[in-house]
């Protein structure tokens, strides 16, 4: 069988250079037969019959045009197939795995080119076989005679000739529209070889595309110049797709936390929080670097950046199998607390009395400030997220952290399709997850109940993902509005460091045996400066 190589391409400071550092060989063939069964031992069924409908072509409303193409990623895991018009089925019994294609007539090869032949598909892909979709409605009549029951991820997805009653065993088959979905979830959480190598080869290529934007950087007078340079650098390695749209934000645009304009001036602007990740093959990466304007951070920008950094590098040398994404979010948060008190953002309830019977050392205020999740004002979203056919890639039968309150937990919590870095981690969230251990103890939960989070795992891919933000609008509505909370903000030191407007750093890591790797390479701390420098 042909072989590709994985590699990764190490830089050796003594002789100022490059080289290829090899890994071990994977197969050319996506694993689409081993997900396949991974995704049947999910289901613990020993017959039935999977079907995922692959995405059509699409055009916009009165328009002959459409959106780039974007295949659905629960059908792609099970099938390697990125053009469409296709559906897979995966016979347990049996363990037949068939995609099954479009035939594509002269005509149309004219106008957009042909879609790849089944030997082409059986090549790329690990499949028992590759047939025309025409024939896909006698292949169910079939064979749902002896699996009985047909899986599907909802109820819109229920093949229509079967839906429609015009499959003669339409009455006799069981069709489960739940059971699929959670099952390829947990499925997907921890990732081949090959997915690595996909991953891996997505941050190599964005992590290149950071390097290129930061040579470029101090010509830039635009946030759009900035990202036009990130996406070049990303089509010039032949990834034309990005995992999300480029976040390149400059002042107070880096407080937002999704910001995607780019279209604003960067003179009078401290950096410029640049947020991209290309995808490869359907897989996605997640970088984000902040890029000081004219070379150098400012004394505000530089002492925000050293604690986000800090709170970085702490949390990626935490990752083990076994270790709870919560303990490092609430880390990073006490890291967070530290650096804004020592900066004086954040100040003594007691009012720094020196009286020995009132005041309080410096590890009990920080324990105080804690406990009231003030942090959230300025770090106010999860530490990170899964990363695979999703950016936010989804996160099986239990979150990575759970936000939620041991007391309205019920039995829902693992299975929720909410991903953290989209949602905000307000104040209350972050004081239920510092109470839960106790709250669940008292309960009679167990310490690795799904209450406090699912445990890191050989084979994850997370991103760790820490930030202090500035955003005037959110802090003077949520905090500085409630004086329980605002006697702990000093306003004259705050109103120093609007001009920041945020701080970012992120890198993707996988989980190993015994501890983790850092799949991105963007330069970042003082080599980024250097180039940044054209040192």
């Amino acid at each position: 069988m042909e072989t590709a190589v994985d590699y990764d391409v190490v830089s050796i400071d003594e002789f100022d250079a490059l080289a290829i550092e090899i890994r071990t060989p994977l197969s050319t063939k996506y694993p689409a037969k081993a997900h396949a069964k991974k995704v049947s031992r999910q289901l613990g069924v020993q017959s039935g019959l999977v079907y995922l409908p692959g995405k059509g072509v699409s055009q916009w409303e009165d328009s002959d045009m459409g959106p780039p193409f974007r295949q659905r990623r629960f059908f792609y895991y099970m099938s390697g197939a990125n053009f469409p018009g296709c559906a897979v089925t995966y016979d347990i019994g049996a363990d037949n795995l068939t995609l099954w294609i479009p035939y594509t007539p002269p005509s149309l090869i004219l106008w957009f080119g042909t879609t790849p032949s089944p030997d082409e598909c059986l090549a790329k892909s690990d499949l028992d076989h590759v047939k025309y979709i025409a024939d896909l409605p006698k292949y169910l009549n079939a064979t749902l005679k002896d699996a009985g029951s047909l899986y599907v991820l909802r109820a819109e997805q229920i093949p229509k000739s079967l839906s429609l009653g015009l499959l003669k065993p339409a009455g006799a088959v069981k069709i489960d529209t739940s059971a699929l979905l959670p099952a390829m979830a947990e499925a997907r959480v921890v990732k081949s070889d090959f997915e690595i190598a996909m991953i891996r080869r997505a941050n190599d290529i964005s992590s290149a595309a950071h390097r290129a934007v930061c040579e470029g950087f101090p010509k830039y007078t635009n946030e759009c110049e900035v990202e036009a340079a990130f996406l070049q650098a990303c089509v010039a390695e032949n990834a034309h797709m990005q995992s999300y749209p480029v976040i390149a934000g400059s002042g107070p645009n880096a407080a937002t936390l999704h910001y995607d304009a780019n279209d604003e001036p960067l003179e009078g602007r401290q950096h410029v929080v640049l947020d991209a990740g290309a995808e490869w093959q359907c897989y996605a990466s997640d970088v984000t670097r902040t890029l000081p304007i004219g070379g150098r951070f400012t004394k505000e920008g530089k002492a925000v950046h050293d604690v986000v950094a800090r709170m970085q590098d702490e949390c990626i040398d935490m990752i083990a199998p076994g270790v709870g994404f919560r303990d490092m979010h609430l880390h990073a948060h006490r890291v967070a607390t530290e650096g804004l008190l020592k900066l004086g953002i954040l100040r003594r309830s007691d009012g720094g009395s020196d009286s020995s019977r009132t005041r309080k050392s410096t590890a009990e205020v920080v324990e105080e400030m804690l406990e009231s999740g003030l942090s959230s004002a300025f770090f106010p979203h999860g530490l990170g997220h899964h990363v695979g056919l999703e950016v936010h890639d989804v996160a099986g039968k239990q979150r990575l952290m759970s936000t939620v309150a041991p007391w309205t937990v019920g039995g829902g919590v693992g299975g929720s399709t909410k991903k953290n870095k989209r949602d905000l981690i307000l104040r209350e969230d972050l004081v239920h997850m510092i109470e839960s251990p106790a709250i669940a103890a008292a309960a009679g939960i167990s310490s690795g109940s799904k209450v406090l989070g699912r445990p890191l795992e050989p084979g994850m891919v997370v991103t760790v993902e820490p930030g202090i933000y500035f955003c005037r609008e959110y802090i003077e509505a949520y905090y500085l509005s409630k004086p329980e909370l605002a006697r702990y903000i000093d306003t004259a030191v705050l109103d120093r460091y609007w001009g920041v407007g945020g701080v970012r750093i992120e890198d993707c890591i996988l989980v190993t045996e015994d501890g983790y790797e850092n799949l991105t390479t963007a330069p970042k701390g003082e080599e980024m400066l250097k180039i940044i420098n054209g040192k």
